[in-house]
């Protein structure tokens, strides 16, 4: 019986090398296909009464900038990145049970009235998070540390997805799912990539990706209860083998 194909499509960074490796190890032959790369802004954290950080991304490029204030209060939007803050020696003050905005803003809400806010994350957020914290009485500044842009040579997975050769395919942020679709659209259209996937299992990372996915009228398999690269690879990995 010859291995499953599975798509990865995570940054072009060590964070495909790491996911291949791990696919691997579930002896399944993985297509690296990444989606996104990572676009500097520029632009640099301040001082403010909370600092809010929602992607390791966003924790590394804070810490090149050797940004680090002991009179705020730092808060991760999930334990990857309060993990990327911890190793980096940041203390995290608040994770919220629910690793989302909307579960940021419910841990707040009752603390941030006349407080400052600044929110370090991509030029892609969702106003959630700032309109949530603005209610609840906060002065709130979004600091776009990086873009998440599409690579130019993405593409390889759509291929092979459309003609029906991948037994699974892996998104983890909707900003994946749309780039995806967007180059399937370029290709051959997307009933084509619909008509292809038919037997394909697609995991996705959150609801978030999985209202991306529906959104473009393709199936959702596998949503994990955690959010995790792993938790994503081995429940997708296991529905294939299942379905086989």
């Amino acid at each position: 019986m010859s291995k499953p194909t599975v798509a990865v499509l995570r940054p072009d960074d060590d964070r495909i090398t790491e996911a291949v490796k791990y696919l691997r190890s579930l002896g399944v032959t993985a297509v690296a296909d990444p989606m996104l790369t990572i676009r500097l802004t520029g632009k640099t954290l301040g001082a403010a009464d909370y600092c809010v950080f929602t992607s390791r991304t966003g924790v590394e490029i804070a810490v090149e900038q050797n940004w680090y204030s002991s009179k705020s209060t730092v808060c991760a939007v999930g334990q990857q990145t309060a993990s990327a803050l911890r190793d980096d020696g940041i203390p995290v003050d608040i994770v919220p049970s629910t690793f989302t905005s909307t579960g940021l803003v419910e841990e707040l809400a009752a603390e941030v009235d006349g407080s400052t806010v600044e929110i370090a994350r991509s030029a892609h957020g969702s106003d959630v998070l700032i309109q949530g914290l603005e209610t609840a009485g906060a002065d709130v500044y979004e600091t776009q540390l990086y873009r998440l842009d599409r690579p130019t040579d993405a593409g390889r997975s759509v291929t092979l997805a459309t003609d029906g050769q991948l037994d699974g395919i892996l998104f983890s942020s909707p900003r994946t799912v749309n780039h995806f679709c967007e180059i399937a659209a370029e290709q051959t259209g997307l009933p084509a990539l619909q008509r292809g996937m038919t037997k394909t299992i697609i995991g996705a990372i959150g609801l978030p990706t999985a209202r991306a996915i529906w959104g473009h009228g393709i199936t959702v398999d596998v949503i994990p209860d955690t959010v995790g690269f792993s938790q994503l690879a081995d429940r997708t990995v296991e529905e294939i083998d299942t379905r086989n």
